[in-house]
């Protein structure tokens, strides 16, 4: 199954993922062939589920400050930082419109 430009394009603009070359389309395509075979699963008269642990209690711990007073610490394990916030993802800059940009696919 082929990935057209603009479902490539849409993609890319949701995840922020640049898919011009050929190994990330391979691993689009795979991913999605993958995922079709959940397709091929009959779910007829199957309720869904509102946990996967639905038969079991789910016991909460007690949620104890063990440390605290150390935003500077790990702040430093950022690679880019706005004030006392991450910034994530990295480099997190709009991708060029379909038009602009030379994708793998364009042409084909």
């Amino acid at each position: 199954q082929k990935v057209s430009v603009e479902v490539l394009h849409h993609l890319e603009h949701l995840a922020l993922v640049d898919f011009r070359d050929s190994e990330g389309v391979e691993r689009l395509q795979k991913a999605i062939q993958f995922a079709d075979q959940l397709h091929e699963v009959n779910t007829d008269g199957v309720e869904p589920m509102d946990s996967v642990l639905e038969d079991r209690c789910l016991y909460l711990r007690e949620d104890d400050v063990t440390e605290g007073n150390c935003t500077k610490e790990l702040l430093k394990n950022a690679r880019e930082k706005v004030e006392e916030y991450f910034v994530a993802p990295p480099g997190n800059i709009p991708l060029p419109k379909l038009e602009e940009q030379d994708t793998f696919l364009q042409g084909s």
